[in-house]
């Protein structure tokens, strides 16, 4: 395209928005370019807009108006796409259809009631327009009295009342009925009177604002999570009773546990449920695979984007925690880092309890207890998610095999009897129990039993295999051994052999114990998940390491006596498989 030409398209374009522009002040008659924004939902259209401004121009335009308009763009948390109505309207459009039915599709009206707003015909209908939205629908009506009276607004007084008899005559008469009624209807609205709150200081006013239509919206923003859900309420209210105690630091909740045993989803109800006392948020998904994919830069980038709305901030780890540690410490956030296996990649993320403000609090999720036990940031309350009773198991593998919340008789003992195969681990019921939705033939059912006490399912064991490769190779043959030879046996009695193998057999224990993949009963014994025996005796029939002799166990016999329990353990009548 030549110079001529790109002027030419110059021209043409500025030509184009004045008009537009001059049409628009020939509807509004003065009144405000009243702006939209709209939030891009899950499953929504475009069409749907979550926050309305209704506000006369010449009054709060370029004041209060625009900067609560860049604070709602540059929230960060949720991905707001603002859209005005000098951009949406073609040349020729009814403006007070286009700007009504905007209203009438928006979830959250702010009509910023000012000293020259009912000199507006645009902002009474608009005003109306809100008030029978807000009687007719679950609209939400948040007024501000942006340097006026609700009880001016309410009988037409001082200035406000003024204002609005001179422009009187211009009206017509439904206009002047409809537009008094809905300043009667919002003044008494609760809403925030500009001169009263925070003794008039409009920065902490826009705050207040955003913090509350982002609490009215935080639905619609949530995590998604299972929608059949068991057993969590327990869990949320013992950790919420802790979180709602007041603190005068930020705060780190450990939730841990083994894979496949329910701790994101936990962490994931925790953090939908604070988001709503927090303008700043992010959960941050999958950080061991990210990080083994993408690098720990590219974790702080996306934390970064989220809280202070900075594309491709940083690319080294250093600079991502000079930012974090400098930038964050204004805000009170909301931080859930989900899956951390290595102490590294929460040192870059959140080292330190004076990189955040008082009130923050951070959610990690791992496998690995050691990460919480060596934080800096010192871990307020470390929760340990263990699996679920019968009860619950039941109710969980009925909700996804049947959809509901029981289950033919004929089916009932079969349920039973698959789940003594699962060990309480909510990962497995939920593999197996979607697997067998829809299926009524009863010998298929019988058939994933069988298969299920002989061979683990693959896709549960790939989840919880993560842990046993993080081990070193010394670990790896004590967990075997335990899975095969030793669950139900007095520690002190496998040490000695360990010990002779030099297989630093009291650092393997220990960390296994802080992988979560074994624990050590009241007594003294080995005690291992189901699902995690299944692995073991799975990993060690299917030839792979270890490559060392197991010939100590395998003529062991031994008479073990805990009090009034007694065990008798000989590997011939240990069936591996």
């Amino acid at each position: 395209m030549g110079k001529g030409q790109s002027l030419s398209k110059i021209k043409r374009e500025r030509k184009r928005a004045q008009k537009k522009e001059a049409l628009r002040e020939k509807f509004t008659e003065g009144a405000s370019p009243s702006s939209s924004f709209f939030l891009i939902h899950m499953g929504g259209g475009s069409d749907q807009y979550d926050v309305f401004l209704s506000f006369r121009g010449s009054d709060t335009r370029n004041k209060f108006t625009d900067h609560l308009y860049q604070k709602l763009i540059n929230v960060g948390t949720i991905p707001i796409s603002v859209f005005r109505d000098d951009n949406s309207l073609e040349i020729g459009e009814d403006f007070n259809s286009e700007i009504l039915n905007a209203i009438t599709r928006s979830k959250i009206s702010i009509p910023i009631i000012s000293k020259n707003y009912a000199s507006s015909k645009w902002c009474l209908r608009e005003l109306a327009c809100i008030m029978d939205c807000k009687k007719s629908s679950s609209h939400i009506v948040l007024p501000v009295f942006y340097e006026v009276l609700p009880s001016d607004v309410r009988y037409l007084n001082g200035d406000f009342g003024e204002a609005f008899r001179l422009r009187k005559k211009h009206f017509d008469k439904k206009d002047i009925q409809e537009g008094q009624r809905a300043l009667k209807e919002v003044s008494y609205l609760k809403g925030w009177d500009s001169e009263k709150f925070a003794n008039g200081h409009e920065g902490e006013l826009v705050e207040e604002v955003v913090k509350t239509i982002l609490s009215k919206l935080r639905r619609d923003f949530q995590l998604d999570v299972p929608e059949h859900l068991v057993g969590v309420d327990d869990h949320v209210n013992k950790i919420r009773n802790w979180v709602d105690v007041p603190a005068s630091h930020a705060r780190m909740i450990g939730i841990y546990g083994m894979g496949g045993i329910g701790k994101t989803t936990l962490s994931q109800v925790i953090y939908n449920e604070l988001s709503n006392i927090f303008v700043d948020h992010s959960f941050l998904s999958d950080i061991r695979e990210t990080a083994n994919n993408n690098g720990i830069p590219y974790l702080q980038n996306l934390l970064i984007k989220e809280i202070l709305s900075i594309e491709n901030a940083v690319c080294k780890v250093d600079d991502g925690i000079n930012l974090i540690k400098s930038r964050f410490k204004g805000k009170k956030v909301l931080i859930l880092l989900d899956d951390i296996d290595h102490q590294n990649q929460l040192d870059a993320l959140a080292r330190e309890r004076d990189w955040f403000t008082a009130g923050s609090i951070i959610i990690v999720t791992t496998r690995y207890k050691f990460v919480l036990d060596q934080s800096k940031f010192e871990v307020d309350y470390k929760y340990e998610l263990n699996e679920l009773d019968k009860v619950h198991s039941l109710l969980l593998f009925k909700r996804h095999a049947f959809r509901m919340g029981h289950c033919s008789e004929d089916f009932e003992d079969i349920s039973n009897e698959i789940l003594s195969t699962m060990g309480g681990l909510p990962l497995a019921i939920k593999v197996i129990g979607s697997y067998l939705y829809g299926k009524v033939d009863k010998k298929i059912w019988q058939d994933i039993l069988e298969k299920l006490r002989t061979e683990p399912d693959r896709n549960v064991q790939k989840t919880l295999k993560i842990s046993y490769d993080a081990l070193e190779p010394t670990q790896k043959e004590i967990f075997l051994d335990i899975a095969c030879f030793l669950i139900g046996v007095n520690h002190e009695y496998a040490i000695y052999v360990w010990e002779d193998c030099k297989l630093f057999p009291s650092l393997g224990i220990e960390e296994l114990k802080l992988r979560c993949l074994i624990k050590i009963g009241v007594y003294g014994e080995f005690r291992m998940h189901d699902q995690l025996r299944d692995l073991g005796r799975s990993i060690f029939c299917q030839g792979q390491p270890p490559e060392r002799c197991l010939k100590p166990w395998l003529n062991m016999q031994m008479e073990v006596t805990y009090g009034s329990l007694s065990l008798s353990l000989s590997h011939n009548s240990i069936n591996l498989m």
